[in-house]
């Protein structure tokens, strides 16, 4: 007779255990480095550097000048494109000249109104946090109110009594990107003056100068640069949304989010006048939100998936 291949009853099962296949070859090493570091997104950013930085080498042509010969131009791929790379716009200026000189309003955005806003609500938070009391409770509840304020409301009457420019645009900027600054960081500085080391240097007589410089600062860099890297691209989104809402920076500028607003009748006519901004601005916010993902992930080590 056949043995049979299957168990005796009652008989102990033997788990078997399969080694782990380690994969190899170029396309996984590939793989697996694009998922640890944001190659792609850091690229669309150092564009978006130096566009904005060497704007006035790199463009090809005057983005204020006008030809009206030259109106909607079509791109090169077409006939009677007139040299235009990118187009032209409704008055005959270059389409890729004002997209690249567009990317400095975007720098400006990065540095001025966030630089303000990180500054403003990280010392806000602090000093709420630390001390409390009266101090807490008058920011907290001025962080609440400001949040519920429309922005948009705002942004367009101070657009109407006082006029748009660049000026306006990045204080109005900066009211807004304090505010996210203040909770996150208060949240960190609550649960960081409690720890062991700040009560031990308390009762070695350290100040509070120096506790706050030496213990609670370093504890919360990590967070202010992970809401940095969030807020920035919110903050170029709120700029092109403001500028194509005539709140923003003003015509004859070139900016991002007016350039939008001013092919919007040409839609079906010119699609590319309004086509390249917007895919200018849809790199840059995604490319700053993909890198905020992964200095969060890298700096918390509960969210990292290096697998």
């Amino acid at each position: 007779m056949a043995e049979s291949s299957s168990p005796a009853a009652g008989a102990p099962t033997v788990a078997v255990f399969t080694p782990r296949v380690e994969r190899s070859g170029p396309l996984f090493a590939a793989w697996r480095f694009l998922r640890h570091w944001p190659v792609i997104p850091l690229f669309v950013l150092a564009v978006l550097l130096i566009a904005g930085a060497g704007a006035p080498l790199l463009a090809p042509q005057n983005p204020l000048e006008q030809t009206l010969a030259d109106r909607h131009a079509p791109p090169f791929w077409s006939e009677g494109n007139n040299g235009h790379i990118l187009g032209a716009d409704h008055v005959g200026r270059d389409v890729l000249s004002r997209v690249i000189h567009g990317a400095r309003i975007s720098l400006a955005v990065m540095v001025v109104a966030l630089g303000t806003g990180l500054l403003v609500g990280t010392c806000l938070g602090v000093v709420a946090g630390f001390y409390g009391g009266l101090v807490d409770e008058v920011i907290t509840r001025i962080v609440d109110i400001w949040l519920g304020f429309p922005f948009l409301l705002l942004a367009l009457v101070v657009a109407v009594v006082i006029g748009a420019s660049f000026t306006t645009v990045m204080a109005l900027l900066a009211l807004l990107a304090w505010s996210s600054f203040v909770r996150n960081v208060r949240a960190d500085v609550l649960v960081l003056k409690q720890a062991d080391y700040v009560a031990i240097a308390r009762v070695m007589g350290a100040s509070n100068r120096r506790i706050l410089v030496k213990h609670i600062l370093p504890g919360i860099i990590s967070t202010v640069t992970v809401i940095a890297s969030l807020r920035v691209g919110q903050l170029i989104l709120a700029e092109a949304t403001l500028s194509f809402l005539g709140a923003g920076i003003p015509s004859p500028t070139p900016s991002w989010g007016n350039m939008i607003s001013e092919a919007r009748d040409y839609l079906q006519t010119a699609w590319w006048t309004s086509t390249f901004p917007g895919i200018a601005l849809f790199l840059t916010v995604m490319s700053l939100n993909f890198i905020g993902d992964w200095i969060r992930d890298r700096m918390d080590p509960r969210l990292r998936q290096l697998t």
